[in-house]
């Protein structure tokens, strides 16, 4: 999607209500806010709609979203024993796809909370760059039409299950399903380990009917999954041709750190209680 003159004047629009608003933080990327206004398909009401549930809910639960720092000892573990990659390019339908697998098959590395704020943390990194092939042109005001996230379950067991917080989860599928400033369009499930049915019925019930219609799985090798995913934007270690999981994660962790300043920043994630303080003495009746 390329920004015409409309939309850029919609978006210094929106930019200056987010900047008034009592509820919001002081800043907000314009880079991201593009990404909302994208979202909800140039709808000025709807985007400052799913801006507020966006960072209400963020808010609401700082330990994952608020409290955090991609260098710490939590994340560190986190990208040592996973990856959760950005592959490079996008779908012919101009979806960018992620995919999410375990480079240490141990259980006791998982921290679920840790390991959910880290994925919060790459989301937040990459939704403040744009989507061209490598993922960092930021001038290049290309956005995708959808996100598409690729699971590889090699390696996961029950026991992995097991250190699961249902807390946490809940706040994953909710964000994820309510507050995320793109379109998720499908979700595939590769190398599914034989107790799938174990790990879909714990998952379920925090997944609404219209999400689980975009789950995959791809229980007989890979094909399955070149039908959707082109072997270009796909890793070596899947039979494509989009690079090494190694080089992508290096790229990641490469961003990861140029915007660490900026995931840390309260400025623009915290909800800024000095313009509601401003905001209560203007209008001492609103609460």
């Amino acid at each position: 999607m390329k920004f015409d003159a409309e939309a850029e004047a919609h978006i210094n629009e929106l930019y200056e209500w987010f900047k008034e608003n009592p509820k919001l933080p002081k800043e907000i990327d314009r880079i991201l806010l593009k990404r909302f206004y994208k979202c909800m398909d140039g709808s000025i009401e709807d985007t400052k709609k799913l801006i507020k549930t966006n960072y209400s809910m963020r808010n609401k639960h700082a330990h994952i979203f608020l409290d955090r720092d991609p260098a710490d000892a939590d994340s560190k573990q986190t990208f040592d024993y996973a990856d959760l990659v950005p592959l490079p390019g996008l779908t012919e339908e101009g979806y960018k796809v992620s995919c999410y697998r375990l480079r240490d098959f141990d259980p006791s590395k998982v921290n679920h909370t840790a390991d959910t704020k880290a994925f919060f943390m790459v989301s937040d990194c990459r939704f403040s760059m744009c989507d061209g092939d490598d993922g960092s042109d930021e001038d290049s005001d290309m956005f995708a039409n959808g996100e598409v996230q690729i699971f590889d379950m090699n390696g996961y067991t029950l026991k992995h299950l097991s250190k699961m917080t249902f807390s946490t989860l809940r706040i994953y599928m909710a964000f994820l399903q309510e507050a995320l400033p793109v379109h998720l369009k499908a979700i595939h499930i590769i190398n599914c380990p034989p107790y799938l049915d174990k790990i879909v019925t714990v998952l379920k019930p925090f997944i609404s009917r219209e999400v689980f219609k975009l789950i995959h799985f791809h229980t007989a090798g890979l094909d399955s999954l070149y039908k959707y995913v082109s072997r270009s934007i796909l890793p070596e270690e899947y039979g494509g041709t989009g690079g090494t999981l190694d080089k992508l994660r290096a790229q990641l962790l490469a961003n990861l750190s140029c915007k660490r300043e900026y995931l840390m920043d309260p400025n623009y994630w915290k909800v800024d209680d000095s313009k509601r303080n401003t905001e209560r003495r203007r209008w001492p009746f609103m609460s």
